[in-house]
């Protein structure tokens, strides 16, 4: 499954919304996603992960940013 995870690169800041990234990830749970994100060395506060349906995974695939990190 892959996952989008908004969030900001600030930890320690308050979330806004002209400054959120997103980041896709392919892992089974979310717990996963988070295990992925601290093993590759992720500092950043995640606002929200979101699991992809097929029908959103295909609109996402259309954005030149969209880039899957595997486990």
């Amino acid at each position: 499954m892959i996952f989008k995870i908004l969030y900001q690169e600030i930890p320690d800041e308050i979330p806004v919304r002209e400054r959120t990234k997103c980041l896709y990830v392919e892992a089974e749970t979310v717990r996963e996603v988070r295990q992925v994100l601290i093993d590759k060395g992720y500092n950043i506060n995640i606002e929200y992960i979101q699991q992809l349906d097929s029908a959103h995974l295909d609109y996402e695939k259309q954005s030149e940013k969209f880039k899957v990190e595997n486990a």
